[in-house]
């Protein structure tokens, strides 16, 4: 009995510990279970931040936009999957014949355009590119540095498999060392053979290069397609604003697209534009006075006595607010436009303006659309605050710009890069005429309204060749304006860009 019931007492005791076994399996599998969807979730959100991280937000604010010619869809989505790409390209394994130092002059898209330029300029030459130097003496005098604008790290790593670029030089090419660059600026227009035989050689002698002026030294035309489609390449992709930039504007091109489609006016209608260019249509006598001053006090200002009316007749000056408002009627714009001006402050401020938003009382700028705090810290930062006009007007419905100048260019062609948005190009020389033919009452409204569309039929940023003049670069069509050879490829090219406007093509 005793060894029965010792039997029987272990019997249970195995149980119970086959008992606890079995639990203690199930709670190890529970457990697994419950380890791997939470780090599955963990894994998920993770992937979510780095897709929302790297999506492509120039692409994503354009849903309002008309829809991409077919033969160009394919090239988007192409595009789209560039952009969205998170690992940085492999870094190209090269010899680097020295570091080239650059200065850029002027304002935000003028330096654009160079940066571009130098990054190509580094690729031909087996360079390595110091982040650029923006400009802090010029009229505007914004002490923005590089990183204050666009994104350091992503400019750097996105064209690392074509160009090496470091934040600074290394410390034995300080000036405190004695050591002093070859400091030059490159000739204007230059193309790829002036830079391998005229700069090439310098570093012979010269470790570091400073291009102190990085201006229009590349030439439009003449340049070989690979080193073309670089230039788009940082344009379009290296140069992406700072997340406080991108932030603050897409706010801005949310409130707008919410209210339904707006026009970007750039209406270059301000102090230093009007001082430079001589142009007082419309301005009093005193006003005039200021201005003549203005160009006087500024020696790299080179022309100084310039003869207003002569210089608005042959399309040099950019149209007055008045001006503005008569063409976008004529354009068909309604009373109900929504207009966003894209500009600094307006010469003779809102009572300059009273024309134009009597004709469109929907008139907004960036501080009507933004909290003041919103805009504090781009305050006396003139560059910043143009890549939050940059970044509206590339997402705008239409773009008008009332001068050509660099901002309007480079806009032009970003919107031709996405699909050859509607961008309004004015023949000023012709509407001056137009205007001044309506207003003493030789052309009535209607005929005027015809003109004015009849005069802008072929100037709506439709695909076209861009237009080369040998040895008058300066008057030849601006490669940044209309980079063709970055905007199709195959065999759609010619039959979308044609053969139109083009006295010879390099």
């Amino acid at each position: 009995m005793e060894v029965s019931s010792r039997s029987e007492g272990g019997g249970g005791s195995n149980g119970v510990i086959q008992q606890m076994q079995v639990r203690k399996r199930l709670v190890q599998v529970w457990f697994v279970r419950v380890c791997s969807t939470i780090l599955l979730w963990t894994c998920l959100v993770q992937l979510f931040a780095v897709a929302q991280l790297w999506h492509p937000h120039f692409l994503t604010t354009f849903s309002n936009f008309t829809p991409f010619p077919l033969h160009l869809q394919h090239q988007h989505s192409e595009r789209q999957h560039q952009h969205s790409t998170p690992s940085p390209p492999p870094p190209r394994n090269y010899t680097s014949n020295g570091y080239l130092k650059v200065s850029c002059n002027g304002g935000l898209n003028q330096m654009r355009a160079a940066i571009c330029d130098m990054v190509t300029v580094a690729r031909i030459l087996n360079l390595t590119l110091v982040v650029p130097e923006l400009d802090k003496t010029s009229f505007w005098s914004d002490p923005s540095n590089f990183e204050d604008i666009f994104d350091v790290k992503h400019f750097i790593n996105s064209l690392r498999d074509e160009v090496r670029i470091v934040r600074r030089l290394p410390k034995r090419f300080n000036r405190k060392y004695g050591y002093k660059p070859l400091t030059m600026p490159p000739v204007s227009w230059s193309n790829e053979k002036y830079y391998l035989q005229q700069i090439l050689p310098l570093f012979s002698k010269h470790e570091v290069l400073h291009f102190n002026k990085t201006d229009a030294r590349l030439a439009n035309n003449g340049i070989p397609a690979d080193l073309q489609k670089l230039r788009c390449r940082v344009n379009f992709r290296g140069l992406k604003f700072t997340p406080q930039i991108e932030t603050l504007g897409y706010k801005l091109i949310r409130v707008l697209q919410e209210k339904g489609p707006f026009v970007s006016l750039h209406l270059r209608y301000e102090m230093d534009m009007l001082a430079f260019s001589g142009c007082t249509h419309g301005c009093t006598k005193e006003e005039a006075e200021e201005l003549k001053q203005m160009r006087y006090a500024y020696p790299w200002w080179r022309e100084k006595d310039i003869i207003s009316e002569e210089r608005r007749s042959q399309g040099l000056c950019p149209l007055t607010p008045e001006e503005a408002a008569l063409v976008l009627q004529a354009l068909g714009f309604k009373k109900d436009s929504q207009i966003y001006i894209a500009s600094g402050e307006i010469y003779g401020s809102e009572k300059r303006l009273a024309v134009l938003r009597a004709a469109f009382p929907l008139i907004v700028k960036k501080d009507m659309l933004l909290d003041s705090v919103e805009l504090q810290q781009f305050q006396n930062h003139s560059s910043q605050m143009a890549a939050l006009d940059f970044i509206v007007s590339i997402a705008s419905s239409t773009f008008i710009p009332t001068y050509d100048g660099n901002m309007a260019k480079l806009v032009e062609g970003h919107r031709r890069y996405l699909g050859f948005k509607k961008s309004i190009l004015l023949d000023r020389k012709r509407l001056v005429e137009l205007v001044d033919k309506h207003q003493n009452g030789t052309l009535s409204w209607n005929e005027f309204t015809v003109a004015v569309r009849q005069a802008h039929e072929k100037r709506m940023g439709q695909p076209i060749r861009r237009r080369a003049i040998p040895d008058k670069p300066k008057e030849e069509d601006y490669f940044y304006a209309n980079p063709q050879e970055c905007l199709c490829e195959g065999t759609y090219c010619d039959d979308l860009i044609g053969t139109s406007n083009s006295s010879k093509i390099q």
